[in-house]
């Protein structure tokens, strides 16, 4: 991995004009080669600076989440495949607003496109959707690319705190609805 990210990053470096299209490639390409998003943002904010390479990385990330849509409307059995199986892991009646979605983008463990199906879900359309997307790719972006080498060197306790300090405001950013089945509700006679 860390032979991948240096020849990357000296491909990158002697791109010249074309290095935001190489970088943005790169994010496009990243699925495939199983990189972390949080990995190749940090690369540009090493690359380009914060502002450039927040642009460059929120263009990349939009545009792959925009092609997971692509795909992942192109195969019907995948999606629901895959809706089936975040139901079992979640529940059936969890849904994610999209404040929750951008703050769990933050955290680096949490698959992206898994995040991405949730809005899919929780969208009406596409438009939606690519809106949903950009909006919560943003603060991602952001963060990984202006504070990349601040959290790449912090210690695990530091990234434990952070992670823990982001958990009150998943639950208070939560969906304030109550789902009651109809047998629940009215009980069958005997």
């Amino acid at each position: 991995m860390e032979l991948f990210g240096n020849y990357l990053m000296a491909f990158i470096e002697t791109g010249g004009l074309f290095a935001p299209i190489l970088f943005i490639s790169c994010h496009l390409l990243r699925p495939l080669f199983f990189l972390p998003v949080v990995f190749i943002c940090i690369s540009g904010g090493v690359l380009f600076g914060a502002v450039a390479g927040t642009l460059y990385s929120v263009i990349g990330i939009t545009l792959s989440s925009v092609m997971f849509y692509g795909v992942i409307r192109w195969m019907p059995k995948t999606f629901s495949r895959l809706v089936n199986m975040k139901q079992k892991i979640m529940g059936r009646d969890s849904e994610f607003t999209t404040s929750q979605i951008t703050l769990l983008r933050l955290v680096p463990f949490i698959h992206f496109h898994l995040l991405s199906l949730c809005l899919i879900e929780i969208s009406a359309g596409f438009k939606e959707y690519a809106r949903s997307s950009l909006l919560s790719n943003i603060p991602l972006a952001f963060v990984y690319t202006s504070v990349g080498k601040w959290i790449s060197s912090l210690s695990p306790l530091y990234i434990l705190v952070f992670l823990l300090a982001l958990l009150p405001f998943i639950y208070v950013l939560r969906r304030k609805e109550i789902i009651i089945k109809w047998n629940d509700f009215f009980q069958p006679s005997t």
